[in-house]
C-alpha cells in the first residue's frame, strides 16, 4: 500500500484503506502515531472529513467523539501499563494547530523519558524525534497495536 493515505487520513479510513486504524469507534477512528518515539501513541480522528473543531459537531456528536477520547485514552494507558511498567500516564489533547480536521491525541509518558522533558508537553521534544527513522510505525509496533486493539474491545463491552 502506498503513504497516499496519509494525504488524507479520514476519507481513507473511511473506505478502508488507512493502515494506521486501530478500530472503528462511534464518532471517529482511533488510530496509532505515525511515531512511536512514546510508544502506545494514538490519535483519535473525526469520521467527518468536513469537520474543523469540536465545536463543529451537533451536541451528540461532540460528546460522543469525547467519549471515543476517553476510551482510547484507558485503551492506551491500560495496554502501555501492562507492557511496560515504567509507564506513568496519559495526557490527551485536541490541538489543531497543524492539520485542519478534528483530531485527539493521546500522548501516553514513562519514567524513562528524558528528566529535562518528562514533566513538560510532548510538544517539546526535539524535532528529530518526529522524523526519527528508529522511531516510525512498523511491524516492531504489531505487539503494541493488538494490545491497545484488544483493550479497545474490552472497554466496548463493558460501556
Amino acid at each position: 500500500m502506498s503513504d497516499d493515505w496519509r494525504a488524507d487520513r479520514i476519507r481513507s479510513a473511511l473506505r478502508g484503506e488507512n493502515p494506521s486504524v486501530l478500530r472503528r469507534l462511534e464518532a471517529g477512528f482511533a488510530v496509532i502515531g505515525d511515531v512511536q518515539f512514546l510508544p502506545g501513541y494514538a490519535v483519535l480522528l473525526t469520521d467527518d472529513p468536513a469537520v474543523e473543531r469540536l465545536s463543529d459537531l451537533p451536541r451528540a456528536r461532540r460528546l460522543a467523539f469525547l467519549s471515543d477520547m476517553d476510551r482510547l485514552g484507558e485503551a492506551v494507558e491500560r495496554a502501555c501499563g501492562r507492557l511496560d511498567p515504567d509507564f506513568r500516564r496519559v495526557n490527551l489533547e485536541i490541538l489543531g494547530n497543524t492539520d485542519g480536521f478534528l483530531h485527539a491525541h493521546v500522548w501516553p509518558r514513562f519514567e524513562w523519558e528524558p528528566a529535562d522533558l518528562v514533566h513538560m508537553p510532548v510538544w517539546l521534544y526535539p524535532r528529530a524525534s518526529w522524523h526519527d527513522a528508529e522511531c516510525a510505525l512498523g511491524p516492531q509496533h504489531d505487539e503494541l497495536r493488538e494490545a491497545i486493539r484488544a483493550e479497545l474491545d474490552r472497554l466496548s463491552d463493558v460501556r
